[in-house]
C-alpha cells in the first residue's frame, strides 16, 4: 500500500469530519464569515478555543481504526489493554522501531465539572516509523502493534508506551484516540463517549525525522502545517501536545483531555 493510501484523503473524510464544531460553523453560513471579516480574521488557536471550549473536539477516526466499524477490530484481541503498545499481541509477534515515546494522557470531566475522569478508557493507535496501519498495510497486515486500551485512574491519567509515528503524506503527524465509558466497554466497541486525534509540535518532528528510519517523514513534513491539516486546520488548541525529552533519552507527549 502506498503511503499517500494512510488517509484517502478529504473525500473520504470530510462527512465524518462534520462534527459538533464543524457543523455549528456550517449552521452560522454567513454570519460567520462576517464576523470573521469585521473583526479582521481569528487564528486557529482562537477558532478551537472558541469553538471547542475546554472539550477536546470531535475527530474522523480515519480509515483504519482497527475497532470493528472498517474491518479489523483488535479491540476483541487478547492483551490489547495494556501500556507498551510497540509489541503485537496474540499470534503475532512484530515490534515496531523508532525514537522511544511515552503518551501521558489526563481525562478531565467537563461536563460533569471539569474533575478527574476516573474509570474511563482510551483506545490509541497512530502509524509506524514507516507511516503504515498494522492491521490494514500489506506489509504489516499480520501485525497488530502500536495500537491499545488503557484504562484512567482515580486521577484521570493513563500512560501508553510507543514510538514517534511518521509524516505521511497529506497529514500532520498524529495519534489517533478513542474514549470510552469504561474498560469493558472499550474492549466490546461501545459506548463510545469521543473520537479524537492528538497533534505534535513541529520542532519536535523535525528534530526526530532527522534521525535514521524517518527519512520519508523530512519531504511530508514540509509539504504540510498544522494550520493547513485537513483535521487540525480549524483549530488545536486542545489537541496539541507538550513535549519533553529528546531524541536520545527518548519523548514524552502530555495532553489534558477534555470530555
Amino acid at each position: 500500500m502506498p503511503h499517500d493510501d494512510h488517509d484517502l484523503g478529504l473525500s473520504h473524510d470530510l462527512p465524518r469530519l462534520i462534527s459538533r464544531r464543524r457543523a455549528l460553523g456550517v449552521l452560522l453560513g454567513g454570519f460567520g464569515s462576517a464576523v470573521v471579516v469585521a473583526c479582521g480574521g481569528t487564528s486557529s488557536q482562537d477558532r478551537s478555543t472558541a469553538a471547542g471550549g475546554d472539550q477536546i473536539p470531535e475527530e474522523t477516526a480515519g480509515p483504519f481504526p482497527g475497532d470493528g466499524s472498517n474491518g479489523p477490530n483488535v479491540l476483541s484481541e487478547s492483551g490489547i489493554v495494556r501500556s507498551d503498545i510497540t509489541r503485537s499481541v496474540g499470534d503475532a509477534s512484530g515490534v515496531a522501531e523508532g525514537v522511544p515515546t511515552t503518551v501521558n494522557l489526563k481525562l478531565l470531566d467537563v461536563t460533569g465539572g471539569g474533575g478527574p475522569l476516573a474509570g474511563a478508557a482510551v483506545y490509541l493507535w497512530h502509524c509506524d516509523r514507516e507511516g503504515r496501519y498494522s492491521l490494514y498495510d500489506d506489509a504489516v497486515a499480520g501485525e497488530n502493534y502500536l495500537r491499545g486500551v488503557q484504562e484512567s485512574g482515580a486521577d484521570g491519567t493513563l500512560t501508553f508506551t510507543t514510538i514517534f509515528p511518521a509524516a505521511y503524506q497529506g497529514r500532520w503527524p498524529h495519534m489517533h484516540f478513542e474514549i470510552y465509558e469504561s474498560l469493558d466497554a472499550a474492549t466490546a466497541g461501545q459506548a463510545k463517549l469521543r473520537t479524537t486525534q492528538l497533534a505534535i509540535p513541529q520542532d519536535v518532528c523535525e528534530a526526530v525525522y532527522a534521525t535514521a528510519g524517518y527519512e520519508r517523514s523530512v519531504q511530508n513534513l514540509a509539504a504540510t502545517s498544522l494550520d493547513d491539516d485537513m483535521v487540525f486546520g480549524d483549530g488545536y488548541r486542545s489537541q496539541l501536545a507538550s513535549v519533553s525529552g529528546s531524541v536520545e533519552d527518548g519523548y514524552t507527549l502530555t495532553l489534558n483531555v477534555g470530555v
